[in-house]
């Protein structure tokens, strides 16, 4: 269990600990609450106008959980779920995803946070030197904030997987995932 400081609410320090099974349903319900709905519309990081349909399923955190090679951080403050974050030792690098904040908390810094300490989990925990992370390419702002972190787009770009709803459905034509690219020094 790691703890730092935010400038969010500073009331409280931030605790990042490994997910347990324990933590999947709610993990799952602050996932969906970031991206999808009306309540994520409270938040920044909403995709609810380009897709609907879930964000992720209480199977596909749970294998995260489960998965030798990757780590569901639950980031708490005052002992209550506030924030997540996937990390996926894959080789030299690590994937980030399932990054989801409480959309009330969202804009306050607390994301750049929980970024610079995945970030240095991966570095001083995993030795990876690179961090990746696929974003929908036409989340322009998420894109434009991940850059003022040090992520570069790299013009690598994948599908979307219409037709598979354990993704989204989507509600419009042409989305792709960009991968985005961070060297951790």
């Amino acid at each position: 269990m790691h703890t730092a400081d935010a400038t969010v609410r500073p009331t409280a320090p931030l605790t990042f600990r490994a997910a347990t099974e324990a933590d999947v349903a709610a993990l799952v319900a602050l996932i969906e609450s970031a991206y999808r709905g009306d309540a994520s519309r409270a938040g920044w990081t909403t995709e609810a106008d380009i897709l609907g349909g879930q964000r992720t399923d209480p199977e596909g955190v749970g294998a995260v959980v489960r998965d030798e090679g990757s780590r569901m951080t639950v980031v708490e403050q005052g002992g209550e779920l506030i924030a997540c974050c996937q990390l996926e030792r894959r080789g030299d690098h690590a994937y980030f995803g399932m990054f989801a904040v409480r959309p009330e908390l969202q804009g306050g810094g607390l994301g750049k946070v929980i970024l610079g300490e995945a970030e240095r989990f991966a570095r001083t925990e995993w030795g990876v030197r690179e961090m990746r992370m696929t974003v929908i390419s036409a989340r322009e702002e998420l894109i434009a904030w991940y850059g003022r972190r040090g992520y570069a787009r790299t013009g690598n770009m994948t599908p979307f997987p219409y037709g598979d709803e354990r993704f989204g459905v989507p509600r419009r034509p042409g989305l792709e995932f960009e991968m985005l690219v961070k060297a951790l020094g």
